[in-house]
This record gives C-alpha cells, structure tokens and sequence, in this order.
C-alpha cells in the first residue's frame, strides 16, 4: 500500500513533582485514521539559569499514554473514592542516558484513531518550602513528539458484495475495511474459494477502528472450512478492519473472494440489503477513505487489476440472532464547564418490564467531556416489587449496548467489550457508579430485572420494577470534599478538572485518610501560627515607652494581619477569615516588611517622615510584582540598612568615636537581636518545609518579633531635658546664656539673658 507520514510535535513544559493530577503536564494529540504506526519521541532535558543543567540530579520522569481520555493515575497508591472505575493506560519511565538529555521512544503498531493523551510528571520530592529567587532551581522540561505512518486507498468492503482479489507472491497480506451501522448485531466475514495453493493457507484476522494486530480475533482457513469469521455484538458507527495474511513460505499467487454480511438486530430475520437509498440511512461517512470511493447508492466501483465486486444472495440470519430493543434517548443540559445532567424523557423513574430490557444512551461530546467524571446513579423503588426478590442489573457499555438474550447472565462482558456492572435489589437498593475522564462517544445503559432462585437467577413474572436513574457529568468526584478543591486545568485549548487535597488527604476526591491531620492537629498548627503572633505585644509596650508611636502602630498592624492571615491560610476545616484571602495575604506581607523598615529606620535615628513613606510606597511595589520573590522582597530592606549604615558611619566619624558609643548596647542588645534575627532567616530559608511549617514558621513569629525588641533604639532624650552647658567664665564674671539659644532650638531675636552674675 501507499504510505502517508505526519509529524505532530508540542512546545517544552516544565515538570513538577507528582502532588496530585493537577500537578501533571498534559499533552494532547490526535491520530489520524487508518494508521499503522505511531512513534512518540519523548525528550527531556535540564536547564539551571537559562544553561544546561549538568549539575542537577538525575529524576526519573513517569509518562502516561491513553486513547480517548487523560489516563487516571495514582502513582502513591492511595485510595480511589467508592464505586470509582479506574480505567487503564499505558506507562513508561524515562531513564537518563546523558548528563543533561535523554530520549525514550514509545511505539503503537495500529494505533486506536482519534484522541491521544500523554501525562508526564516528576517523582514526589520532600515537600520543602524554597525561596524564589534564592538559588538557580533545575528545571526539567519534557516534549513529546509524535510520528505517524498511515495507510492511503485501503479498499473498502461492502456489505453483501464480493471483492475478488489475487495475492502475488511477494504480497503477504491484503488489508480491507468495512464500515459497521447502528444496530448491527453481527458482523460476518467469509473468504471463499482459496485457489493457488492446498488447502488455502490464509489467516483471516478482523479489528475495530484500527488494522489487525497478531492479538487480534483470528481464524486459520487452512483449519476451517468454510472460513467464517463472526463477531457478535460490533461496535456502531466505526470501520472495521478485514487482514488477509498469507502463511510464511507459501509460494506462487493465492487467489480469493472475500465477502462480508452485517445483521440488522431490528430485523434479526433478515441481513442487511446491499444497498439503500443513501448514505444516510445507514449514518456512514459519504468519504470511504480510497481514492473514487462511492456513497452508499452509488453502483459498485468498477474492478481494479487484482479484484472485482459482484453482488451475492442474502442469507437469512439463524434463529439465534441477537434482537436489540428500542434506545431511549437522553435530553443534554449543560448547566456549567464539566456540570451536564441528562435528562430521559418521561424520567426519572424508568420502568424495567420483565421480558425486556430498558436502553439508554448517553451522549458524551468529542474532547469537550472527556476532561470531567461520569456519574450514574440507580435507586430502586422497593414498593414496586410486590414482595418478589427482583434484582435489577445495569450494564454500562461504550459504543455498544449488551442486551444479551441469555436471562442467567449477569455480567456486562464479552471477548471483545468490557462494561460496568450495576445491581439494586430490595436490600441494597441503591447503587452509583463514577468513571473519571471517561471515553467520549455513546454510553449505552441496558436495565433488566431477574428474579433470584434456588438455581440463579430467572426472568421474572409479572413484575415491572421502578427505578429512579440519575446521569450526569461533574467537574470532579464529589467536588473533591470539604479537605480539597476542585480546579479546573487547561492545556492549549484542552479543559480538564482535578482535586488538589490538603491537611494529609490525597487520592482523586481526596477521600484518602491514611496521612491525614487530626482535628486536634489542626487546631493545635492554627492556634500556634496564629498566637505566635502575641510575640509583637513585648516590642509594641517597647515603642510606646519610647515614643516611637508610628513604629508601635506598625507592629500592631503585623501581629493583626499576620494573625487573621494564618487563620485563613489553614488547609483543614480550622479556618477562619475575617477578609478575602488575598487581601489578608498583601497585608501580612506588607506588614512584615514594613516592620523591618521601620524598625531599621529608628535604629538609625533619622526621624523624616518622608523616609517611611518611601518604604511604605516601595514594599507596596514590590508586593504587587511578586510576594513571593527574593530580591523584590530583600532590596527594600537591603536599602534600609544601607540608609542605617550610612547614618551610623557619619556620626562615627563626626563624633570620632563609634556609634552606638556603649559597649553594653552592643553586648546586650544590638548582637543578641541580630543573631536572633539571623537565626529567623536561616530557619525560613532552609529549613521549613511542608511538614513541619506549622511550627517552625511559629518560631520564626517568635524569633522576629523577639529580633525588634533587642533592635529597637532607647528613647532619644528630650531637648528640653538637657542638662546645663558648661558656664563660660569671664573676667571676674560668670556669664549665664540663655541654653535654648546655645542649641540654636530658638530665634535669637527674643532670647534674652536670663542673668549676669558677679564672681
């Protein structure tokens, strides 16, 4: 055949650590039809300040592949919410095999079409809190690039035709596809007259929505006569692929017909016809995918050089042929982003008649509701059982409804097709079932009442239960409870929603305990960080007896905030907030610098107000272009302290004597509350972490506020309280000056002289 490569490649992200699905990396990818190949490159490779990063460790990187949906993943092993279904995926680690680069490749022969999504993420680190901006953090970017080779002008099957074909001996397969309605109940493939070689050493291999793998449901012609192939229950509304494949070592030219016959279960009598009035009847795509390819209506294409296509009889369909059952629709409302309710008509009580099923179909759109959860919920109506022990079994099925006629069956599965199974009977009569990202598409639910017996369970008799059914699509499971958040994601132009847990639960609703935080831990993390605070109460008594009355209303600000902050910024049910978070955050923030402003302000005894203006307006900036940043946090205080040196270096060298001048205010004072400062910085910085934040950050409350009480200058002495100048002595005179004017402290034009004393 003719192949056709595509390329698909996605811009570089940055991974985090693995703390829950909103931490992963999301990557979406569409492969085309009738591919035979995909190859996923994977690169990775580190930066550290916008160089590589050959210094940084080795983290192993976990990527996730899934058709249809993002995988669900639970890489710590916790646990899942009940009645959660956990579909599977693929997974692969990528190792290092340079010291700043590695690929891995990841190949799919006869990908599934359509959706593809890949999750990459970091393993879970220590949960240490860092700095930004302290240090160059290493960063590990990852980017996927996809690789697809597709088949062009497959030749396409119809219905109740033959295809004659002639296999050359350097072929070893013939591919074909055939495109399979709604309520097609059986698909029946037939290779007729094998010539060229004894006892026609054909396998005849058939697959949905893809061309066949070795696994694929196979039949050996050499072994079967006639070699029929039939799949009972087909998935709607999908091509089917048809493989012809020679066996190894068999020379010459093989000649074959292959047919195939589709069963309509609502006329399980008769076949399908070979042709209708249009394409439309049978929903199939007016394109086949091959070059001149006809519509349904058309005549049949004229023969290439190796087949031709005439039409055959019908058989009718045996006795046993499945028979499908009406479908109820469902009415969509979309109430919000992820929040759909369906409605069926007549609802929701449904009633299950005992002879038949009840089939509804649930119409989730393409990507748009492949990024939320699936909710069903089944309540049976125990009064309408008339005393009889009636089960009611729903099965979930994609693409396909289970309406097997067998009455003691009771599971939702088949070789080709696996559903979810639900049961309400009069003891446990309610039943719910979540499926997170669940495959976009049809839902089909089927509902049929048994009777249990003594030999398994039997089709009732008179007996019509009641069940109350409930469908809808929501953003997450339970809205992630009261210990998590539901946030809703995007990748380009791809929405998803997941729980991000607190206060020690994890899983995917947050419903895991295992590592959770008692009550009495947090109110115990919540009364420390919050009264920790009362350490501002020591150095607010030190400014007001020292007059500093603007450095006093400033710590009364930040032991205010930083109380009300803490009281809000709690990730338990130990919460309390006075303002919205944000406001309470700027606040904290600002008052926490603001105190070391002003503090450092005082210790240089400079008392322009025009200073703490300008630190007031800087720290205000600064916080607006990033609270959490280091140097926009550290430059404020840095100029500061370059103001206090300065001041205290132009009184060194006036007064030539360092200043402060007393051994003591350096010994008991000035050294202890730089070191108690220090050791408050060193603490935040290196070593608080997640774990542990409730108390160090405490201390570090302690710490602070102790550092201003040892910082914060005595009380400057009053003008007014100067002792008296040394008296000047004249001539048998003692001249007494007026002292004010001696300060320069009044206008010499009304100093007068208080007194001219004789000797």
């Amino acid at each position: 055949g003719l192949f056709v490569t595509d390329y698909f490649t996605r811009t570089p992200r940055k991974l985090s650590p693995f703390r829950s699905f909103a931490s992963i990396e999301l990557f979406h990818f569409h492969i085309p039809e009738d591919t035979v190949i995909a190859v996923w490159n994977l690169i990775t490779f580190k930066e550290q300040g916008g160089t590589f990063g050959d210094q940084c460790p080795d983290r192993s990187i976990t990527v996730y592949f899934r058709s249809g949906a993002p995988s669900v993943i639970n890489p710590l092993h916790t646990h899942f919410p009940r009645d959660t279904a956990v579909p599977g995926s693929f997974a692969l680690t990528l190792t290092w095999t340079l010291p700043n680069r590695t690929t891995g490749v990841f190949n799919v022969t006869s990908p599934l079409p359509g959706d593809w999504f890949l999750a990459a993420h970091l393993p879970k680190d220590e949960g240490k809190i860092s700095v930004k901006g302290l240090y160059e953090e290493c960063q590990y970017l990852f980017q996927p690039q996809l690789i697809v080779q597709r088949l062009v002008n497959i030749a396409v099957l119809y219905p109740g035709h033959i295809t004659e074909q002639s296999m050359a001996p350097h072929n070893r397969s013939c591919l074909y596809k055939v495109f399979v309605p709604s309520y097609t109940s059986r698909v029946l493939v037939e290779v007729l007259q094998c010539r060229g070689a004894e006892s026609c050493p054909l396998w005849l291999r058939v697959r949905a929505k893809a061309p066949p793998l070795h696994n694929s449901t196979a039949l050996d012609c050499r072994e079967n006569s006639p070699c029929q192939l039939a799949l009972d229950l087909p998935f709607w509304q999908h091509w089917y692929y048809v493989l012809v494949e020679k066996h190894p070592g068999v020379p010459g030219v093989i000649s074959f017909q292959v047919t195939v016959q589709l069963t309509d279960c609502s006329r399980p009598s008769l076949a399908r016809p070979p042709f209708l009035p249009s394409s439309a009847s049978m929903n199939m795509p007016h394109s086949f995918g091959s070059t001149g390819g006809l519509a349904l209506g058309d005549s049949p294409p004229p023969a290439d050089p190796n087949g031709t296509k005439h039409s055959v009889p019908i058989p009718t369909a045996s006795p046993a042929s499945e028979q499908c059952w009406p479908v109820r629709p469902t009415l969509r409302n979309e109430l919000d982003t992820f929040s759909v309710h369906f409605y069926i008509f007549f609802g929701p009580n449904v009633s299950v008649p005992p002879d038949r099923p009840a089939v509804f179909v649930i119409n989730l759109l393409p990507v748009l509701d492949s990024g939320g959860v699936l909710n069903l919920e089944l309540r049976l109506n125990v009064s309408s059982l008339c005393g009889e022990n009636v089960t009611v079994f729903g099965c979930l099925n994609h693409e396909v409804p289970l309406t097997s006629s067998d009455n003691s069956s009771v599971t939702c599965e088949t070789e080709s097709m696996a559903g979810f199974l639900l049961s309400v009977n009069a003891t446990a009569s309610l039943s719910r079932l979540r499926i997170p990202y669940p495959q976009t598409g049809s839902w089909y639910l089927s509902l049929r009442s048994l009777c249990a017996t003594e030999h398994g369970f039997e089709p009732c008799s008179n007996v019509t239960a009641e069940v109350y059914l409930r469908a809808y699509l929501s953003p997450c499971i339970n809205d992630c409870g009261i210990y998590g958040q539901c946030k809703l994601l995007r990748t380009n132009n791809y929405l998803y929603a997941a729980c991000e847990c607190k206060a020690g639960w994890n899983g995917w609703g947050c419903t895991d305990n295992a590592e959770a935080f008692s009550y009495g831990f947090q109110l115990l993390s919540t009364l420390l960080l919050c009264l920790s605070n009362v350490m501002f109460v020591p150095p607010v008594a030190i400014a007001v007896r020292s007059h500093y009355l603007l450095e006093a209303a400033v710590y009364i600000f930040t032991m205010f905030f930083s109380t009300f902050y803490h009281a809000c910024d709690q990730p338990g049910i130990v919460v309390f907030c006075i303002m919205e978070y944000d406001v309470l955050q700027f606040c904290d923030f600002l008052g926490s610098l603001m105190s070391v402003w002003v503090t450092v302000i005082a210790m240089a005894r400079l008392q322009p107000v025009v200073l703490y203006l300008l630190g007031a307006m800087l720290l205000s900036m600064a916080l607006q272009m990033d609270r959490h940043g280091l140097w926009n946090l550290l430059g404020p205080s840095l100029f500061a302290l370059g103001i206090m040196a300065i001041a205290w270096t132009t009184r060194t060298i006036r007064r030539r004597h360092c200043y402060p001048p007393t051994w003591k205010r350096w010994a008991f004072y000035l050294c202890p509350g730089a070191l108690i400062a220090a050791a408050a910085v060193l603490l935040y910085t290196f070593v608080e972490t997640e774990e542990n934040y409730f108390y160090i950050h405490s201390i570090w409350h302690l710490l602070i506020a102790g550092s201003v009480g040892f910082l914060l200058p005595p009380r400057a002495k009053s003008s007014g309280r100067l002792g008296p100048l040394p008296r000047r002595k004249g001539c048998g005179y003692q001249l007494c000056v007026n002292e004010q004017e001696e300060l320069g402290l009044v206008d010499p034009a009304v100093a007068s002289i208080n007194s001219i004393c004789t000797s």
